[in-house]
């Protein structure tokens, strides 16, 4: 008599493992789209201010949950890795999504670069995400609710802020251009939407083991 083969564990499975600052776009994609086949955990977005600190974060992630999936799709840019988290991930068999950081695959990674040679040289840029959390994410996280007077240290080589905006959202543009006005930066409004991010996420949910 013949037996069944018994699936191996994780058989199917898809996680994404996402950037705590992307948490509310991936949910929304996953909605939009009806994508229930995915699995989503998230490292916390303030990795972004000690990027050397994202590698080994994200290799300690895929080691924990690697044996209970079949793809992992890494839903971190390079992020001022330098090439380091690249280097994790062929290692540990992951991929992520292509872009050196979100507001280019917001933009869209082409159109992204071919703005920053030309005319965005000295933007300082948001996404919803941090204009949400402007107050914590960008003023106290750089230390400016404590020492105002480094407001030109850092920003002093800008000449504007350029909100991505990936929702048409009202409230949130009169932050942004509260946000500019605080840190003495002309302000710009570019709806993107979700540039890259919707494109690999469908291409993560067409996959083998995907949707």
């Amino acid at each position: 008599m013949a037996h069944k083969k018994t699936p191996k564990k994780g058989s199917g499975k898809t996680l994404l493992l996402a950037c705590g600052a992307l948490a509310r776009e991936i949910l929304a994609l996953n909605k939009l789209n009806g994508w229930d086949c995915f699995t989503v955990e998230c490292l916390p977005a303030q990795l972004h201010w000690y990027p050397e600190k994202i590698p080994d974060a994200v290799r300690q992630k895929i080691r924990e949950v690697k044996s209970d999936y079949d793809r992992i799709f890494v839903l971190f840019a390079d992020c001022g890795t330098g090439g380091l988290l690249d280097k994790v991930l062929e290692e540990e068999g992951a991929e992520r999504i292509p872009g050196p950081h979100c507001y280019s695959f917001f933009s869209g990674n082409a159109r992204f670069e071919q703005a920053s040679f030309n005319e965005d040289m000295t933007s300082f840029y948001l996404t919803d995400f941090s204009v949400r959390q402007f107050e914590k994410f960008v003023w106290e996280g750089l230390g400016l609710d404590r020492h105002p007077e480094l407001l030109a240290t850092y920003f002093g080589n800008y000449t504007k802020v350029i909100y991505l905006a990936q929702t048409e959202d009202c409230d949130l543009q009169e932050k942004a251009r509260s946000a500019a006005e605080r840190l003495g930066l002309e302000y710009e409004c570019r709806f993107t939407g979700y540039g890259d991010l919707a494109s690999y996420m469908e291409t993560a949910a067409t996959a083998r083991f995907g949707c």
